[in-house]
């Protein structure tokens, strides 16, 4: 496969989760939550999660509007936690996002990607103290995480 076909293959990939979208819809009960925007692209995604014995994540739901790449990023990352610890979530490096995304970003698409990564960590944040990322405190001073 030459470069161009790869690319082609990850934007129908990106495509399908956006028009698709994986665990899409609140989780109620939720033992963890959180909402958050992107004000400069106006996205926004709201993200529950439910845990299980030794808080390992058994469900995730979202909801949002936005971008393609904010809604399809935050679709393959509610498949991608499942099966893994809050503690481990907390510790995922964006990187192992974007590479899920297979696609190159400009910085303003980085933070549509980033966005439901950024939920997810708060909710468990709040939930159960897992650790924020130390590179948020410049890295998301454009989201809006509540």
């Amino acid at each position: 496969m030459t470069t161009g076909e790869f690319d082609q293959l990850y934007r129908e990939l990106i495509l399908d989760h956006y028009k698709n979208p994986r665990n899409h819809g609140l989780l109620d009960p939720a033992d963890a939550r959180a909402e958050g925007q992107n004000p400069l692209c106006g996205d926004e995604i709201a993200v529950t999660v439910r845990l299980g014995a030794g808080d390992v994540i058994e469900e995730v739901g979202f909801e949002g509007r936005g971008c393609a790449i904010s809604q399809a990023a935050t679709s393959m990352l509610s498949d991608l936690v499942k099966g893994r610890t809050a503690g481990e979530v907390a510790l995922m490096p964006k990187e192992e996002l974007l590479n899920e995304l297979g696609i190159p970003l400009t910085p303003v698409r980085l933070k549509c990607a980033i966005l439901g990564l950024g939920v997810l960590k708060l909710a468990l944040h709040k939930a159960k103290g897992t650790p924020l990322p130390e590179e948020w405190g410049t890295a998301a001073k454009d989201l809006v995480l509540d």
